[in-house]
């Protein structure tokens, strides 16, 4: 393995790693917080990075479209919660199912609205290109998609962590009875929840868009991959997300270009693993 071969993989996997960041975190708090395993987050990012492509398009503004992407779904996810799922509330199966309801309603409208074929989020010219980083020249974009990562998952720290908002958000997380006791509307931070959640989905479907395709199908496969996220690194855990991320990115690259045949059991088999000798996944709490 030379050095140039290897710095390439790392900045893959930590360009796809910070990709998911972005569903995982919100995957994550939702389930922590509501314990809904909301599986038509897949498809949030697939319309997400639709409707931004769409709005890039028509303005010409990659920007404008990082504005729209996220904005349509937060409505999305607000009805969503607010008109779908809160009749549902604490039935696991039925919450379960509507969600992949969901998810199927959503790939069937795209692939009617946008078509079958591959689409890709064109890029403002600051952003092509690459950088020389020494040992490998690497894409502009790439370096883009991680420092939004890395600012995203910086303001989610602090909101969670230094906030009364992230206060409230951690009661409901360890003791949702408590919190609604105290006269505090627990259904209220529900739904800020899942918005933030959605919120982060569509804003990774334009930022996924420009560096994957936009294809039918790739909702069920980064859902896949995002769920692998939460598994690894715990569910309802934001550092979890973090190293889950990490381990997911570092393992779908090198596995890929290293076993090309197999990338999916160097992928699969960790989390396989961690399931056996810890369920609650690295960082999550007991």
């Amino acid at each position: 393995m030379t050095t140039q071969f290897f710095f390439f993989q790392l900045l893959n996997g930590l360009s796809f790693a910070a990709l998911l960041f972005f569903l995982a975190s919100g995957f994550t708090l939702i389930f922590g917080l509501m314990r809904i395993v909301n599986l038509s987050h897949g498809a949030y990012y697939l319309v997400g990075g639709y409707v931004g492509l769409t709005v890039t398009l028509a303005t010409g503004s990659f920007w404008l479209g990082l504005l729209a992407a996220p904005l349509a779904i937060g409505l999305i996810g607000l009805f969503t919660e607010r008109v779908l799922l809160r009749p549902l509330r604490g039935n696991v199966l039925p919450e379960v199912l509507l969600t992949v309801g969901i998810a199927f309603v959503f790939a069937d409208m795209s692939l009617e609205i946008w078509g079958g074929d591959p689409r890709s989020v064109p890029l403002p010219e600051f952003l092509r290109g690459g950088i020389d980083v020494g040992f490998v020249t690497y894409p502009r974009y790439r370096f883009f998609v991680m420092a939004c990562a890395l600012l995203v998952g910086l303001a989610l720290f602090y909101l969670h962590s230094r906030t009364r908002i992230g206060a409230m958000v951690r009661a409901g997380v360890d003791d949702r009875e408590m919190i609604s006791a105290l006269g505090l509307n627990i259904n209220r931070i529900f739904t800020g929840v899942f918005v933030a959640g959605a919120l982060l989905a569509g804003m990774a479907g334009l930022i996924g868009g420009g560096l994957l395709s936009l294809v039918p199908g790739a909702d069920t496969e980064i859902l896949l991959y995002s769920l692998a996220v939460v598994i690894i690194g715990g569910l309802g855990s934001l550092p979890g997300a973090v190293v889950g991320s990490l381990i997911v990115g570092m393992a779908d690259s090198f596995g890929r270009a290293l076993l090309p045949e197999l990338s999916y059991f160097t992928l699969f088999a960790p989390m396989a693993l961690i399931l056996v000798l810890r369920p609650r996944g690295l960082l999550g709490r007991d």
